[in-house]
């Protein structure tokens, strides 16, 4: 491809483009997570419960799930950088809503519903751009590394970050943080350009759109139904999955006329991009859900404030950016599949270690050991992941795949808060607490053994 030189490293005028892309999906991943420190905060200001603030932080999450693929599509019609400047835009007007809310209304307005468009629409463009601007499987681990490194940090760091910002201004001032940080990367943006030009006779699968994300919604709304009504919960998860048999159905319908659907069904004839997926959907399932369950432990149950609580979670951020930038040596030294097996591994470790060390040892820095083990997996796992995912199709699927690969991480991480969530706060006690991180551990076993099924000589590139 032009604009690489042999060794598949851009030029500098191209690397130059990675320091935005990072930083967009850095900014996306602490949104996620830096409400977990402010959940005494926000509804004790905006008289809401601890519920109210899991589901406003769920909500941001399953939004950007359920339009993430129609995002990644749209970046086909209308061009990777427009649709990544417009989701940057409505991202920037939500955070400046939230940080204004008056009501737990608004803040889901602004947080999770603006700014989760806005991360549907950038961030498929973080990873299609990158795809194909980064052509050999070690440039390309390179520049996932340093963006899933900024991911995983945004997401790791979020609490501490957030509980910095909320005990020295206020919980309001960190949404203005993330407004000033997409200011920064609108500038930094001038230097991206489109390797491939958007074809405006693409067309559009709204109904596709429509019914993909509704089914998503409604089984993440069944999930969160579980602690108040078992028969509620039944009923979303069948009418979910029943809508989604309803998109399939349409979409199979679509490719025998002949006509582009919003999802081609090609995209699951690829057995190691499906076992990569899922290996996607189970890391940020576990992040996000260890990060919930421990934050609102630390807060609800033991009392602690937003920057204590924050501080506890640098543990898992050194364990996530050491691992994370040693992606590119990783890459040269060991097999996909063995970097994800691993990364697995480590982490439920770290989550029999919580589990055990918080029940013998009274001190909140019995969470270190285990916090670190957690992020020094999955800095390990999250960027082979990413690879393998997006190496398995040529360059005119990168928007399908993009789209799918993004939607299934962001569900898990609705799954992760939305599950462990209803465990945690249908009793905020210390057996709820291990009942929250035992599931998890569960989980995360899955994921183990999807990574076992992945070939052995995984190449990338």
């Amino acid at each position: 491809m032009a604009g690489t030189d042999t060794s598949g490293r851009p030029p500098g005028a191209v690397g130059r483009v990675l320091a935005p892309l990072a930083l967009a999906q850095f900014i996306c991943s602490f949104a996620g997570s830096n409400m977990n420190v402010m959940i005494n905060d926000i509804s004790t200001d905006l008289d809401t419960t601890v519920q109210g603030v899991q589901i406003a932080i769920t909500i941001f999450l399953l939004v950007m799930a359920a339009l993430m693929i129609p995002g990644g599509k749209l970046t086909d019609r209308y061009g990777r950088k427009r649709c990544f400047l417009l989701g940057l835009a409505t991202y920037g007007i939500g955070a400046l809503l939230s940080a204004a809310a008056p009501g737990l209304g608004v803040l889901i307005l602004g947080n999770s519903i603006l700014e989760g468009i806005g991360t549907a629409l950038l961030i498929p463009p973080v990873y299609i751009l990158t795809t194909l601007l980064y052509t050999d499987v070690t440039s390309r681990a390179r520049a996932f590394g340093t963006i899933m490194a900024l991911g995983g940090i945004g997401a790791a760091a979020g609490p501490l970050i957030g509980g910095l910002i909320t005990s020295v201004l206020s919980w309001r001032a960190a949404f203005v943080f993330q407004a000033l940080v997409i200011a920064l990367i609108l500038i930094l943006s001038r230097r991206i350009e489109d390797p491939l030009p958007p074809d405006p006779t693409r067309s559009f699968d709204t109904g596709g759109a429509i019914l993909s994300a509704a089914g998503l919604i409604l089984l993440v709304m069944g999930i969160l139904a579980a602690d108040n009504n078992l028969w509620l919960m039944t009923g979303l998860l069948l009418l979910g999955a029943l809508v989604l048999v309803w998109f399939f159905r349409s979409v199979r319908a679509k490719e025998a006329a002949g006509k582009e659907p919003l999802l081609s069904t090609s995209m699951f004839r690829n057995r190691t991009s499906n076992l990569g997926m899922v290996t996607q959907n189970v890391q940020w399932l576990l992040l996000m859900g260890v990060s919930f369950t421990v934050a609102a432990y630390l807060q609800v149950v033991r009392g602690y404030d937003a920057i204590g609580t924050g501080v506890i979670f640098t543990a898992a951020t050194l364990g996530l950016l050491a691992s994370s930038l040693a992606a590119e040596r990783l890459a040269k030294r060991h097999a996909q599949r063995t970097l994800i097996m691993t990364g697995f591994a480590v982490a439920i470790a770290g989550i029999g270690i919580l589990i055990g060390m918080v029940s013998g040892f009274p001190s909140a820095w019995a969470f270190a050991p285990g916090l670190l083990l957690i992020g020094l997996g999955l800095g390990v796992m999250l960027t082979p992941s990413v690879n393998v995912v997006q190496s398995s199709f040529p360059e005119e699927q990168q928007g399908e795949i993009s789209g799918l690969s993004r939607s299934v991480s962001n569900l898990g991480s609705s799954l992760g808060t939305a599950v462990a969530g209803t465990i945690l706060v249908a009793g905020l006690t210390t057996s709820a607490y291990g009942a929250a991180m035992i599931t998890l551990a569960v989980i995360g076993l899955a994921g183990f053994v999807a990574a076992v099924l992945l070939p052995r000589t995984t190449t990338v590139g």
